[in-house]
C-alpha cells in the first residue's frame, strides 16, 4: 500500500504547521511508501497508464512537538499508479474551476482502483458552507448577489436583535473575504454587491454572533469518530476565530449536542467517502462541514497531545 499526498506547491504552505505535511511524515515514520505529488504534476492519462512524477523528502517533528522543524522534498522519481495506492486529495481552496477539474481527475483515477481521501464526488457534492446551512443547527443565512433582497433579510434580523451582519465567500478559508457590516449602514447594498464582484460569485450573509469573542470550536472527526476538539478564541477585539489571524486555542470537551451534530452529519457524508471531516462550530451553531483539505491537524494535535494523523491513519 502506498500513499501519495497531492498537495499545493510547497512555497503556499505554512510547513511548520500543515496538515498535510504532518500526515505525510507520520505515514513515513509508520513505515508507509509515502510520496507527495505537487499539483504541476498531477494529470492522467485517458489510454495506458498513470505515471506520475513524485518526491521522496527528509522531514522531522520539533522536540515534544507536532509541529514540523524542518520539510525537503528530494529524489524525485516516476510512479506508475497502482490498484490499491491511496491518493489525498489535500489541495486547498478556492473551490474555483482549477479545484473542480482536479475533482473530475480524481474521479477518473478511481476506475484504476485507486483510492482518493476524501472521495472526489463527495467533495463535489457539498459545499462546505451550505450543507452545514442545511442543518437545523445552523444560523439563519442569506446567499446570493442581490443587495435589494439582502436588506429585506436585514429587516428581518433587526427584528431578532440582531445588529451587524458577516458577508463571507462560499468557497474562500482561512477568513479570506470577511467582513462585518452593520444592518443599519446606509451603504449595506453597494457594500455587498462590491463583495460578489469582488469574488465573483454569491456571498453568504449570516447575523454576527456577539458570542465569537468566547471563540469557535474546532473538532476534527474520521470515519465517525472525534479525534480531538479545540476552542479558537480571537485577539482582543477582534472577531476572526482564525489561528492564520492570531488566534488563541485550547483544548476543549464537546457538549453532548455539539456531538450529535457532528455524528449526524458523519452519518450523512460517511457512507459517500467522505470521512476525514473538520466542523466549525459557534456555540450550538454549525458553521463549516468542511472536507475538502481538513486542517488544523497539528494545532489540535498539539492541544490534546496526540498525533491525530496516526490516529486517521490508523483508522484508514
Amino acid at each position: 500500500m502506498r500513499h501519495i499526498l497531492l498537495i499545493n506547491q510547497l512555497k503556499d504552505l505554512a510547513t511548520k504547521k500543515d496538515s498535510s505535511l504532518m500526515m505525510a511524515l507520520t505515514l513515513k515514520e509508520q513505515g508507509y511508501e509515502t510520496y507527495l505529488l505537487f499539483e504541476e504534476d498531477f494529470h492522467i492519462y485517458n489510454h495506458g497508464p498513470d505515471i506520475l512524477r513524485v518526491f521522496d523528502f527528509k522531514a522531522s517533528f520539533k522536540k515534544n512537538s507536532f509541529y514540523l522543524e524542518k520539510f525537503v522534498p528530494e529524489n524525485p522519481k516516476s510512479i506508475t499508479l497502482e490498484k490499491g495506492d491511496i491518493l489525498h486529495m489535500r489541495i486547498d481552496p478556492p473551490f474555483d474551476k482549477k479545484y473542480l477539474s482536479y475533482l473530475w481527475m480524481l474521479k477518473s483515477l478511481q476506475r484504476s482502483g485507486i483510492r482518493v481521501i476524501n472521495d472526489p464526488v463527495g467533495i463535489m457534492a457539498h459545499n462546505e458552507k451550505l450543507y452545514a446551512y442545511e442543518s437545523k443547527h445552523s444560523l439563519p443565512s442569506y446567499v446570493g448577489m442581490s443587495g435589494d433582497h439582502l436588506k429585506d433579510f436585514a429587516l428581518t434580523l433587526k427584528k431578532d436583535g440582531y445588529t451587524h451582519f458577516i458577508f463571507k465567500p462560499l468557497e474562500l478559508f482561512q477568513g479570506i473575504g470577511v467582513e462585518k457590516v452593520s444592518l443599519d449602514n446606509p451603504s449595506l447594498k453597494e457594500i455587498f454587491e462590491n463583495a460578489t464582484d469582488k469574488f465573483k460569485g454569491p456571498m453568504v450573509a449570516q447575523p454576527f454572533l456577539k458570542d465569537i469573542k468566547d471563540g469557535e470550536i474546532r473538532t476534527i472527526y474520521y470515519k465517525g469518530k472525534e479525534l480531538g476538539t479545540i476552542l479558537k478564541t480571537p485577539p482582543a477585539g477582534e472577531f476572526l476565530a482564525n489561528i492564520a489571524q492570531g488566534a488563541s486555542y485550547k483544548q476543549v470537551k464537546l457538549t453532548p449536542l455539539q456531538k450529535s451534530i457532528c455524528e449526524e452529519v458523519c452519518k450523512e457524508i460517511g457512507p459517500k467517502g467522505v470521512d476525514f471531516i473538520a466542523f466549525d462550530i459557534l456555540g450550538d451553531y454549525l458553521q463549516e462541514v468542511n472536507i475538502t483539505c481538513p486542517g488544523l491537524l497539528v494545532e489540535v494535535s498539539e492541544a490534546v497531545g496526540k498525533n491525530l494523523a496516526l490516529e486517521i491513519i490508523n483508522l484508514i
